[in-house]
């Protein structure tokens, strides 16, 4: 059996007005100050005047991250209702005016709109970040290289983000799509170990392409604050079981890849070829995708693909049977994007305008 990892997760909010669903350029100090009551030292403004960070402390299992989640969620949604506000958690709004949107007021944030200009303020986007600890001796580049080809079923599983602008995008995950004009945030680069990333990171700022303290936002990434790999490739999941699965399917890959670290890594340049074009596929199809398998590189379903993923990593805790469960929920029934294309149509058949439509589908979107 895989020895536990700790875990922690982060989920990013926009704020929005009950009622119309939008999305404020600049809410009332009021409700800022609400947010920080209710969740205390776990809040964190994000990029944006509206939008906001519930960043958790260390958990052990899952239970103590669905008790920490539904508590706080549960405190936030009371505060901000009692400011004419709600909270909204999948990863793009369908109608949200982007280009009125603030920068919110710390400084590393306001560098990050000078510096990004119109690509900065087109990313009014919510992810699902996960950290799970790793032991000090743990080259962690070599394990995210053993996590790599994993990392697009598990955007398939937090996909909700096909809507832009009022308009279906085609996407799945539209927001990753954004993601790709930064700079540093599609899949890891190919560094074969810790060395090569330190002497990768090196360059960049000997040449001024990163700041002494500037961080990757690769979809898998060593954490520079904690002795962590974090996970930022999913999108932001309103329903909190889809979260809570996303992380404990992540943590189980982490575990397994630490406790058979002693094997020869992955050919890595085929391996990044097929997760690219798996990364590619998951952004654009979702769960309705056909997608290169792990095994023997065979066209697969997501389903088949999560099935090989029980097959080559088998599940050895409660946690991990029941992410792995609804995971299959999920893929069956679908994700949040494939919930808001649903609700869309079925707004837009009962004789809703289409203003309507889009606000069904923000309330849709509300974390439970």
């Amino acid at each position: 059996m895989a020895q536990p990892c700790t875990f922690g997760i982060e989920e990013e909010y926009l704020l929005v007005r009950l009622g119309s669903g939008q999305v404020p350029a600049t809410p009332p100090p009021a409700v800022i100050k609400r947010c920080r009551e209710a969740l205390g030292q776990y809040f964190a403004q994000e990029m944006f005047r509206s939008q906001i960070e519930l960043a958790s402390p260390v958990f052990s299992n899952l239970y103590e991250a669905r008790e920490f989640f539904q508590y706080s969620r549960q405190r936030l949604r009371m505060a901000l209702a009692e400011e004419g506000m709600g909270l909204y958690g999948a990863a793009s709004h369908p109608s949200a005016a982007w280009l009125r949107q603030k920068p919110a007021a710390p400084a590393h944030y306001q560098q990050l709109f000078d510096d990004y200009r119109h690509v900065a303020r087109r990313s009014l986007l919510n992810g699902l970040h996960v950290h799970v600890g790793v032991p000090p001796a743990c080259d962690r580049m070599q394990l995210i290289n053993r996590l790599l080809g994993w990392l697009p079923l598990l955007l398939v599983l937090s996909t909700s983000s096909p809507l832009w602008a009022g308009q279906r995008t085609g996407y799945m995950s539209y927001r990753r799509v954004i993601c790709g004009e930064w700079p540093h945030m599609g899949l890891p680069e190919p560094l074969p170990d810790w060395p090569a990333y330190e002497h990768y990171r090196a360059l960049l700022q000997r040449t001024g392409s990163l700041a002494a303290d500037g961080d990757f936002w690769w979809a898998l990434r060593p954490s520079r604050r904690f002795p962590t790999v974090e996970l930022r490739i999913c999108d932001g999941c309103p329903q909190l079981e889809d979260a809570l699965c996303i992380a404990a399917l992540f943590r189980h890959l982490v575990e397994h890849s630490i406790t058979y670290s002693h094997e020869p890594p992955p050919c890595s340049r085929e391996l990044r070829w097929v997760a690219q074009e798996n990364y590619w596929r998951a952004m654009r199809h979702g769960r309705h995708g056909k997608f290169i398998g792990m095994h023997e590189q065979q066209p697969v379903t997501a389903k088949g693909w999560l099935a090989q993923m029980q097959e080559q990593i088998p599940l050895d805790s409660t946690d991990a049977e029941r992410a792995y469960k609804h995971a299959q929920h999920l893929l069956h029934d679908g994700t949040h994007a494939d919930q808001q294309l649903r609700c869309l149509a079925q707004a837009s058949a009962a004789g809703l305008s289409k203003a309507q439509a889009l606000q069904a589908v923000v309330a849709a979107g509300a974390c439970n």
